[in-house]
């Protein structure tokens, strides 16, 4: 294998190629009957964790944990590459090629002549080249670009942003906020019937708790707004509080099985200790 001279680092056509090289033994002929029995489908919950587990790795800005991320996201995309490849329905090179030829045709203001102002000018000839350039049919709604493929919070999210693109937006920060006020209080107001039937009436205890979804979505809809209006992304934000949340759970388990006592209800309130007490040492850090 080639090494450069000048940095000691492996050259990436020759890094992939290996790694090429390795999946194709995994899934031919004496290879791994796992990864021989894989497919498409059921690699999609994989790509998803993977990826959800890179963007934590980012979140701790730990170089190694990026780069063993990042390498397990290779690994499937290559693998799910291959497997195409493998039905004679496209090559990992045309996959590869194909992503190479769109970046050079959607940025004519680098390896053409077109000029551009800023970043927002990029977007706007990003979307015009795949109408005029590429043949896309232009969409009856500007909320048709976002695929429905996409987990709700992420949809949500991308949703308002497109949304907002147009102009319908909140004019200020205040009534975004005064929305999430609104929607809570509508939460609130569905309670009654989705907690208790009215009169045993099963039907109606069921559009109660129908309802009541319906405004627990409002909610959550309108918190993910207040995220987009601020610029921030939801999912990485709840992500950092699952990984908050874990962290000093398993405290309060640590601390509770120290001093020998089980955790349940009636011992709520010396959780509740030992969670302040997570927070605490957080904050010394």
């Amino acid at each position: 294998m080639t090494v450069d001279n000048q940095t000691g680092a492996v050259p990436a056509s020759e890094a992939f190629r290996s790694l090429y090289d390795v999946i194709v033994r995994l899934r031919g002929p004496g290879g791994c009957p796992w990864d021989q029995e894989q497919t498409p489908l059921s690699l999609r919950g994989d790509l998803i964790e993977e990826t959800y587990e890179c963007v934590e790795a980012i979140d701790e800005k730990n170089p190694a944990h990026i780069r063993e991320e990042l390498g397990d996201l290779y690994l499937l995309v290559t693998m799910l590459a291959y497997m195409h490849q493998q039905e004679e329905a496209f090559t990992v090179a045309e996959t590869l090629e194909g992503i190479a030829e769109k970046l050079i045709r959607r940025h004519p203001h680098v390896f053409g002549e077109v000029k551009v102002r800023d970043s927002a000018e990029v977007l706007e000839n990003w979307a015009r080249i795949k109408v005029e350039q590429e043949g896309r049919k232009p969409k009856d709604s500007v909320l048709d670009q976002v695929s429905r493929g996409l987990p709700p919070l992420d949809r949500a999210f991308k949703l308002q942003k497109k949304a907002a693109k147009t102009g319908f937006d909140w004019p200020d920060l205040e009534g975004v906020i005064a929305k999430i006020r609104e929607e809570l209080e509508e939460t609130r107001e569905a309670l009654p019937g989705a907690l208790k039937g009215d009169g045993g009436d099963a039907g109606k205890e069921i559009a109660g708790t129908e309802i009541l979804e319906g405004e627990l979505g409002d909610l959550l809809f309108s918190v993910v707004n207040l995220c987009r209006y601020l610029k921030v992304d939801p999912s990485v934000a709840l992500q950092r509080t699952n990984v908050k949340f874990e962290r000093r759970f398993k405290h309060v388990e640590k601390r509770m099985k120290e001093n020998s006592r089980e955790m349940k209800p009636e011992t709520l309130a010396e959780m509740d200790r030992y969670w302040e007490e997570a927070k605490r040492e957080e904050l010394r850090r």
